[in-house]
């Protein structure tokens, strides 16, 4: 199996989204600089997801002397930009920033929102960005009526990275699998979680990795689900005021309890007929970050750093 993360995800949506003329006459490179030959040619952009402590790019951004290899650097958020302006000071006048979307075509929102007596509870990110916490929560809800569906796994960044990496996460899903109100799912590929989200309340994402955005949060809360997760990161930017926002905390024991407290209280807080709440979360992401809409803008900026390029 070949990587399938957020990075693979989003640069199939830009191919499908953006004029085949134009994507070709750049090159464009993910995340991890000069991992393809620079073009002589075409415009050089780097298009940033990792974050700026990543040992496979902070080191080259750390050399200012590769700063002029790239005419462009695209970043998915202005916290993840800020980071390498403030860590690398890297050239202001080559970088942009276009966020990440959703494709439209796939996502299937909620339409039902009546409170009901069980509360559907799912976790879809890899496991160490907060499965621990999440399971240490369970652990401590007594409610029957709380469930915790986990669809988590290192298969998603490919078979080499899954066997080199799988067993540090072996206890988790044993945990995962061991809880009477949690069901563990496994890996789920992209296209059918995107159309499964609407079948739960609540994405609970105790989050305690830096995320430069953060694709599930913000497809979550699209379909119309509630979002429980931490203020860590770019989460903030990209998930607004619509979450339940936990105050992060480096100590996993305290971020469990304010967790499990949350989770206490959603029922209650899903009784108040938050309808137009949810309703109104699904409206601005289709807004804001649809790709039809996300594909005008880099259609527009590649045409113009290749009218720059070619006018040089």
């Amino acid at each position: 199996m070949q990587p399938a993360g957020g990075t693979e995800i989003q640069f199939d949506y830009l191919r499908k989204h953006v004029d085949p003329g134009v994507l070709s006459s750049a090159q464009i490179t993910t995340s991890i600089p000069e991992k393809e030959p620079l073009d002589p040619i075409k415009p050089n952009i780097l298009w940033l997801k990792n974050s700026y402590d990543q040992p496979n790019l902070a080191p080259w951004f750390q050399n200012k002397e590769n700063h002029s290899k790239y005419d462009w650097y695209v970043f998915n958020s202005h916290w993840s930009y800020e980071k390498y302006r403030m860590f690398f000071k890297i050239p202001e006048d080559r970088c942009a920033i276009i966020k990440n979307a959703i494709d439209y075509d796939e996502l299937q929102l909620k339409t039902d929102f009546t409170p009901k007596e069980k509360i559907k509870m799912c976790y879809i990110s890899t496991p160490w960005r907060g499965l621990e916490v999440a399971l240490n929560a369970m652990e401590k809800i007594k409610d029957p009526n709380i469930t915790l569906d986990v669809y988590s796994s290192t298969i998603i960044y490919g078979k080499q990275f899954h066997d080199q990496n799988d067993k540090e996460y072996t206890a988790l899903y044993e945990k995962a699998k061991s809880l009477p109100n949690v069901n563990y799912k496994g890996y789920c590929n992209h296209r059918d979680l995107v159309g499964i989200l609407k079948d739960y309340d609540v994405n609970c994402f105790p989050s305690i990795w830096e995320e430069t955005f953060c694709i599930s949060a913000m497809e979550s809360l699209a379909a119309g689900q509630l979002l429980i997760t931490t203020d860590l990161g770019a989460l903030p930017e990209t998930c607004c005021e619509f979450p339940i926002f936990i105050p992060y905390t480096s100590n996993k024991e305290k971020l469990t309890i304010q967790l499990a407290q949350c989770i206490m209280k959603v029922q209650q807080i899903l009784k108040n007929d938050l309808s137009g709440h949810l309703q109104f979360q699904q409206e601005y992401y289709r807004r804001f970050y649809d790709w039809k809409f996300i594909g005008t803008i880099w259609e527009n900026f590649l045409k113009g750093a290749i009218s720059v390029k070619r006018n040089k």
